[in-house]
């Protein structure tokens, strides 16, 4: 759920005087053409404004429409990230003003508009930038689509302080519909539009599939390893607004209008250097995430429990990819590591501790959990890979099983599932970046991004290698389901992809060296998660 940049140099250059001005209603741009690292032209702008900088009164509120500007706007270069605290250093970076666009394009001009793929990046709900140090459209400008990515609000500038919240996903609806208003400018056909996130973006495309705000905005959507109904996507309201008040200096009582105007009177860094967590284990509970809202409002994004949602979505008549990876707990690598004081916790006392992380069940499906995925009198060394497993079903996997057994209920469209194993000793990003060093195996939460997208940890891959095949599968699969709906292409050869029905929901395209249609390795411990809700 997490991901942080590494700036060094990117790989797009800039064509010489290839300047490119588009006249939009709101006001003229001026982009620039571009070379992928693959040496490919393509049109690239950036910094476009979509809403009004959501600051002084606009702080937590739902955003507004930018305002129209005069002479031509320099889009040639992407706009500062989001405010949030970086992982690395413990301070602010990043602005409040922050809601900006950028578009990718191939062709300006084409017999017909191209279809439109628009990205909601991960990233916990408090973390995350659209900017090319992390998704470079280098490997998706290899096929004729337009590409958009967009900053949204984070952390507590993002949700829950009622008035009435979840401002990040309010600013995501309005940056989708400022695509769906001004796109066909840049040669996309705006009845063609694919939303696409991994992680709290894949939460996010969930939502938004799910509310009537979004409703005939887009026509297409891939959730890959997240959706609205995973452990850590959506919370009740609770009193994390005067938590945060409270330590940032609040004396007074839990007043939701007393608490609103202190947050506001607040410089926006103090906002985001806080160290409040949820109370759980290894904090993989996240503090400020979409909420179901207290008050209606035109805006109202979420009314209801999100599974209560999908049973009336308008997105269940949307064609859907659902994905996860093999090895999603390692995104738990880090924190399982450095408290190995908690692991002999566990091994002392593992059915209270498990109770800590899954509450109100019952004391025999605690025991079976333990038992599925503990070897409690095994070697104390496996306790950190066991614990690992456990955290990518806790996570990732249980919540993913949800969301596919509860859309076969209520959706006749079709919907794919692929699980992504490819594990490459040199190119696996997500695994360096959740491990370091430490593992050379492992297809890490979120790794399939490494695959399509160009970031600061990438480099110019030889077209003969594995690596890249990978890399022109994951671009076919994604292209050709945003052109066509149906993810099957000239990359899968002889493997058919058949969507799936209610009597095989684990059935999944396996993407690896080789390709099949096969049930997912994880069925059976999922049969154990399954009754949970039961």
């Amino acid at each position: 759920m997490s991901v942080t940049s590494m700036h060094v140099e990117l790989a797009s250059k800039m064509s010489a005087n290839d300047s490119e001005i588009i006249y939009l209603p709101v006001g003229q741009i001026r982009g620039i053409k571009r070379q992928t690292i693959y040496n490919d032209d393509y049109y690239s702008f950036e910094g476009i404004p979509y809403a009004q900088p959501p600051i002084g009164e606009l702080r937590f509120k739902a955003p507004l429409p930018a305002n129209p500007w005069t002479g031509i706007r320099d889009c040639t270069d992407f706009q500062v990230k989001p405010i949030q605290k970086d992982p690395n250093t413990g301070l602010a970076i990043g602005s409040e003003d922050c809601l900006y666009l950028n578009v990718y394009v191939k062709q300006l001009k084409s017999l017909e508009l191209l279809p439109v793929m628009f990205y909601i990046y991960g990233g916990g709900f408090n973390k995350g930038e659209a900017t090319r140090y992390l998704y470079s459209p280098d490997y998706l400008m290899l096929a004729n689509v337009v590409v958009v990515t967009f900053n949204y609000r984070l952390d507590s500038l993002d949700s829950e302080l009622q008035v009435p919240g979840n401002a990040g996903l309010k600013d995501q609806v309005l940056a989708l519909k400022w695509v769906k208003q001004y796109i066909k400018y840049f040669n996309g056909n705006n009845e063609n539009i694919t939303v696409f996130g991994s992680s709290a973006g894949a939460g996010s495309t969930h939502f938004l599939m799910s509310t009537p705000r979004t409703e005939n905005l887009f026509q297409k959507a891939v959730c890959m390893s997240g959706s609205a109904l995973n452990i850590w996507a959506c919370q009740s309201s609770k009193d994390n607004a005067y938590r945060l008040a409270k330590f940032c200096g609040y004396q007074h009582e839990n007043n939701d209008r007393l608490v609103l105007e202190f947050l506001k009177s607040l410089d926006a860094e103090k906002l985001v250097l806080h160290d409040l967590v949820q109370e759980t284990n290894f904090g993989e509970e996240l503090v400020f995430t979409p909420t179901i809202e207290p008050y209606r409002s035109d805006h109202c994004i979420i009314d209801k429990e999100p599974e209560a949602m999908m049973a009336t979505a308008w997105g269940n008549r949307i064609p859907l990819i659902v994905g996860s990876v093999a090895d999603e707990g390692l995104i738990m690598y880090n924190a399982l590591k450095n408290q190995p004081e908690k692991l002999k916790v566990f091994q002392k006392e593992p059915e209270w501790f498990i109770r800590r992380i899954i509450k109100g069940k019952n004391t025999e499906l605690y025991k079976k959990l333990i038992e599925t995925h503990f070897d409690l009198k095994g070697p104390t060394e496996n306790i950190l890979e066991e614990f690992i497993k456990f955290y990518g079903y806790y996570l990732f996997h249980w919540g993913i099983q949800r969301f596919i057994t509860s859309r076969l209920t209520y959706s006749k469209a079709p919907t794919y599932r692929y699980r992504f194993a490819f594990d490459s000793p040199t190119f696996n990003h997500f695994r360096t970046l959740f491990c370091g060093k430490d593992l050379k195996k492992g297809v890490a939460h979120a790794e399939e991004l490494s695959y399509l997208w160009f970031s600061s940890a990438s480099w110019k891959l030889d077209k003969n290698t594995l690596e890249f095949r990978i890399i022109k599968t994951m671009v076919d699969i994604f292209t050709s389901f945003c052109q066509t709906s149906d993810p099957n292409c000239f990359a899968l050869q002889s493997t058919k992809w058949k969507p799936l029905d209610s009597s095989d929901n684990y059935l999944a395209l396996l993407i690896d060296r080789n390709m099949k249609l096969d049930e997912i390795p994880e069925k059976d411990i999922l049969s154990v998660w399954n009754k949970l809700f039961e």
